[in-house]
């Protein structure tokens, strides 16, 4: 499929001009629980095929609307974010931001315009953090970038182009998450049961060769694992 368009006519505005933060909380907390991925977006827990952990009650979380863009303040430069297409809870540690008009954007699009590298790589520009595991877009930031937008009738051909070049994908990119999460479940399983002594490792400990600093990398492999444990009482954006 070719794809032509006049990019000369597009128009480019700020993210504070486009969208406006929202914090609404849930009541009852027996709304749907709510995913946010770099790999699927926004997506109902339930489709998830790993046993996450969940909290004792979700009253009081953020909730989320269809057509809000909801993006992971911590995973913001691993692309984990999307436009939301269901009602339902999310983490309260993530950013939610509605569209001050839904007539000049598709949500789509925009989900699929701030995955791409230029975009994760200004995320990273605009985090604070000393590293990786730490860094967090906040809102003053994200409202500093300059989102582009081409008219609808353009939007909509470039989601069908997208479409249309990767429909071949989708089958090993849904293997490969299935795949991944399994192996992230596994990790955060395996860690949970060293910390808690559930199993004991000394003794294979003992006969591993001396790695020298390493243990500071595993040390911080931990203090990761820990973190999205607590992330997925809602969610995890799994690496």
């Amino acid at each position: 499929m070719h794809l032509e368009l006049e990019r000369g006519h597009w128009d480019i505005r700020r993210a504070k001009y486009l969208f406006r933060e929202v914090d609404e909380r849930s009541k009852s907390g027996n709304e749907e629980l709510l995913s946010v991925s770099h790999i699927t977006g926004v997506t109902p827990r339930s489709e998830k095929n790993i046993t996450m952990f969940k909290a004792e009650s979700y009253v009081g979380h953020k909730t989320c609307k269809p057509g809000d863009l909801v993006i992971n303040t911590m995973w913001a430069w691993m692309g984990a974010l999307g436009v939301s297409n269901y009602e339902g809870i999310i983490s309260p540690a993530y950013a939610v931001y509605r569209p001050r008009t839904s007539e000049r954007m598709m949500g789509a699009y925009i989900d699929a315009l701030l995955r791409i590298r230029p975009y994760t790589a200004n995320f990273i520009c605009r985090s604070t953090g000393v590293r990786a595991s730490r860094l967090r877009l906040y809102p003053e930031e994200f409202f500093k970038i300059p989102i582009i937008i081409p008219p609808i009738d353009e939007q909509a051909a470039i989601i069908e182009a997208i479409k249309t070049k990767t429909a071949s994908l989708d089958t090993p990119i849904d293997r490969a998450e299935r795949e991944i999460a399994l192996m992230q479940e596994f990790r955060t399983r395996l860690t949970a049961d060293i910390v808690t002594g559930k199993l004991d490792v000394r003794e294979a400990a003992a006969k591993l060769p001396d790695m020298g600093t390493d243990i500071e990398v595993l040390s911080e492999a931990a203090e990761l694992d820990e973190e999205l444990l607590e992330e997925s009482e809602i969610e995890e954006s799994d690496e």
